[in-house]
């Protein structure tokens, strides 16, 4: 019974640890960019490390022609691909602080999340 305590009274100190340690990454995260682009450079989207859009911009000669529809389609296309950078770079940062924490299978279900391509795909 004693061991079953000690057990718990690890697991508590590894959830304070890993709530520092979650607070830094965010921090971390939210000073990081990730950019994507749509349209050959027409449409560029920048967002931060928690999947924030921070800045699109838009050629100036697309928004001239009027092309609303084409701005419609490029706009999704390079926030959905920004996005996945920044999932991308969430998911390392969580591998990095999980690196020391002894729970049976999150290596493996951290491993599988992170496993694909920077876009999201798998």
């Amino acid at each position: 019974m004693l061991k079953g305590l000690g057990n718990i009274a690890s697991l508590m100190r590894q959830a304070q640890q890993l709530s520092g340690k979650m607070q830094d990454v965010n921090d971390s995260l939210k000073a990081q960019r990730a950019t994507a682009s749509s349209g050959a450079g027409m449409v560029t989207v920048e967002v931060n490390g928690l999947g924030e859009v921070l800045k699109v911009t838009i050629d100036p000669d697309l928004i001239q022609r009027g092309d609303r529809e084409m701005i419609e389609d490029l706009i999704p296309a390079a926030v959905n691909q920004a996005v996945a950078k920044s999932r991308q770079l969430h998911m390392e940062a969580m591998k990095t602080i999980t690196t020391d924490l002894k729970v049976p299978g999150l290596d493996d279900a951290i491993s599988q999340m992170t496993e694909g391509d920077p876009d999201g795909e798998a």
